[in-house]
């Protein structure tokens, strides 16, 4: 199911990206299909490669991260997976995230900063939530998405100065030219790129959430981790590209208020309240 998902939204964004490429005329469009493809391309072999070298990810094997090693390879083994690579961040920021194309190319990384803040119950039922989120498969639909839903915004943006400043070349009559119907596109288009992103983010969440706190044992467990990790990242929020924010665990940047709103992950209330109600069914 969740294959299909990604097949879907990448279709979706793809056609949202053609579509903006569209009021750039037939070459736009065709250079925004190879680039989608394109993007697809590299988004799938090397995404996990390009966010752990962003966050300057270092792989460890059992005799650097012992502890940290025999949670992951027990989770794994009680998933029925194969064995993740391991990467530690160096940032006293705590946080974790996976990724990785399937079970078979996946990575856990965790920061040194969570390493610290959690207990041993915790920093497994944290890493449960990661495993869980590469068992469903929903890292490479993440990644993917984020990807093209830059590229809308990088080709919306582009799309407003065209609509503020001129023509979009030779098909400017033909397609009428309204600068108005440009400029609202180009506001439009980049908006349903964000609420795609926003509802595949908070729905992937609440079932990684349920499925780590499954494959832990532990609902309380990965409720006293969230907790902890929301106070951590108020105090020290992470230095993170906004187009990777949705892949940890929990928001590494600031927001409140208003912004709150169009966060990436859904309140940690909502998280523990529904991982209470879990730990109560499963007494």
């Amino acid at each position: 199911m969740n294959t299909f998902k990604t097949f879907a939204l990448m279709l979706l964004m793809t056609a949202i990206f053609i579509g903006v490429g569209y009021f750039f005329g037939p070459n736009g469009m065709i250079l925004a299909l190879v680039l989608a493809f394109v993007m697809n391309f590299i988004t799938y072999w090397l995404s996990d490669k390009i966010v752990l070298a962003m966050y300057r990810a270092q792989h460890v094997e059992r005799v650097e991260a012992p502890d940290l090693y025999a949670i992951v390879e027990e989770l794994a083994q009680s998933a029925g997976m194969p064995m993740p690579k391991v990467y530690i961040i160096p940032s006293d920021h705590a946080n974790a995230f996976a990724t990785g194309r399937n079970p078979r190319h996946a990575a856990v990384a965790v920061t040194e900063g969570i390493l610290r803040l959690m207990d041993r119950r915790e920093l497994r039922a944290v890493l449960a939530h990661e495993l869980a989120h590469v068992k469903h498969r929903d890292i490479l639909t993440a990644t993917v998405i984020a990807c093209i839903a830059g590229a809308i915004m990088w080709a919306a943006m582009m799309l407003r100065w065209v609509a503020i400043f001129g023509g979009v070349g030779n098909d400017r009559d033909r397609r009428g030219g309204n600068p108005l119907a440009l400029l609202l596109v180009s506001i439009i288009a980049p908006f349903v790129a964000m609420l795609v992103q926003l509802w595949i983010s908070r729905t992937r969440e609440y079932a990684a959430d349920e499925g780590g706190a499954r494959l832990s044992g532990d609902p309380l467990g990965l409720a006293s981790a969230l907790r902890k990790l929301e106070s951590a990242a108020r105090y020290r929020p992470l230095d993170a590209n906004p187009a990777t924010a949705h892949m940890f665990i929990v928001k590494p940047l600031s927001g409140r208020g208003l912004l709150s709103i169009f966060s990436t992950h859904p309140p940690i209330e909502d998280r523990v309240a529904r991982l209470e109600a879990l730990a109560a069914r499963m007494r």
